[in-house]
């Protein structure tokens, strides 16, 4: 169970033998208790900006490039996706170029929501992480797609009534037709699942993926990816004086042959990351890691990002400044040392890492 606002305050002041609060008089605290709630705060400001890489404020998102777009916002609330926060730091190792994923909700990871009916009843099941559940029955979706480009698409099926039966995977103009793809999967090996790993051409800007299972056998699809067909990339960091003395005037240069596909990733002076070379199409996709500002206390109820078993730093943190209040030196030093003493293992389970020796050459 996480731990709330309250329960800090209120492990503070059993500390001190003051009176606790509850939480219909939390916000109406006076005197020692008013102090004690903000240097809680105080505290755990103190602790997240000493331990700024702990899982508990992990975040993984990503960009889609814009072509001929340089430079790209660092993440705040909701930007660039919905589930992000502003950022407290980064992970510049883990930028990598992918290509863009066009299949909506093709995890079926808790519905089978943005899949059209195209015969019978499609229906969503739970098993795995979440599937597709065709029993004489087909679903499709439309895809914007690049005519002429290459995709890739990977199909995973699962066939839970051991028949053997072929499920018809058809990619085309419109629904069920078979222009670009007409395949069919069947699985031998009940339990194991099959993959069917191919490429296809689009031949429109809008493309239709259909699966289809006219027999009356249960075929469970576990998931559906289409992109195009680009190999992934790890980019390379570079510093802003690096890109500035190198690459520069290639960038900023208004010509279409000075884009491509990018290489590098550098941090601007303004909370902004950009690509060298300036990327040449909209369907690349950046993915990226970063540690997020952690969420400020206010209601009784808040709780805190951090592990729960970790609380007592906070609350020893906090003892420390009541002490200091208080004019007891003594029991402050012993606060403090306990504190290092908790940090200390916090960082040893949280950010130290085991070294090891590796093998940087190119061959």
């Amino acid at each position: 169970m996480a731990t709330t606002y309250l329960v800090l305050v209120n492990n503070v002041l059993n500390e001190l033998n003051e009176s606790e609060l509850t939480a219909s008089n939390f916000s109406s605290s006076r005197g020692i208790q008013t102090a004690v709630k903000s240097f809680v705060l105080k505290a755990m400001h103190e602790t997240y900006n000493a331990l700024s890489e702990i899982p508990d404020l992990y975040i993984s998102t990503s960009q889609t490039t814009n072509a001929g777009q340089r430079t790209y916002a660092l993440p705040s609330a909701a930007s660039p996706q919905s589930t992000d926060l502003a950022y407290r730091k980064m992970d510049w190792d883990t930028f990598r170029l992918v290509p863009k994923e066009i299949v909506t909700n093709g995890e079926f990871t808790s519905a089978i929501s943005s899949w059209t009916t195209s015969s019978g009843t499609p229906a969503y099941n739970s098993g795995g992480n979440g599937r597709l559940r065709l029993n004489a029955a087909a679903a499709h979706q439309s895809l914007s797609t690049v005519k002429n480009k290459q995709y890739k698409i990977q199909v995973r099926l699962f066939d839970s009534s051991s028949a053997g039966t072929n499920l018809k995977v058809q990619v085309g103009t419109s629904a069920a037709d078979t222009t670009n793809l007409n395949e069919t999967i069947s699985v031998s090996n009940f339990g194991e699942g099959k993959v069917l790993d191919t490429v296809f051409t689009a031949s429109a800007s809008t493309t239709f993926i259909t699966l289809d299972n006219d027999a009356s056998n249960n075929l469970d699809v576990d998931y559906v990816r289409i992109s195009e067909n680009i190999s992934v990339k790890k980019l390379k960091y570079i510093t802003y004086d690096d890109w500035n003395k190198r690459f520069l005037e290639r960038d900023l240069t208004n010509s279409k042959s000075s884009q491509g596909s990018p290489e590098c990733v550098y941090r601007t002076q303004n909370k902004e990351f950009g690509l060298s070379p300036v990327p040449d199409q909209s369907n690349y996709s950046i993915e990226y890691e970063y540690w997020k500002v952690h969420t400020d206390l206010s209601a009784h109820g808040d709780t805190i990002d951090l592990d729960d078993r970790f609380k007592d730093v906070i609350t020893t943190r906090a003892k420390y400044y009541a002490y200091i209040l208080r004019s007891d030196p003594q029991a402050a030093q012993m606060a403090y040392e306990e504190y290092k003493n908790q940090m200390q293992i916090i960082r040893s389970e949280y950010i130290n890492s085991r070294v090891y020796m590796t093998d940087t050459r190119v061959h």
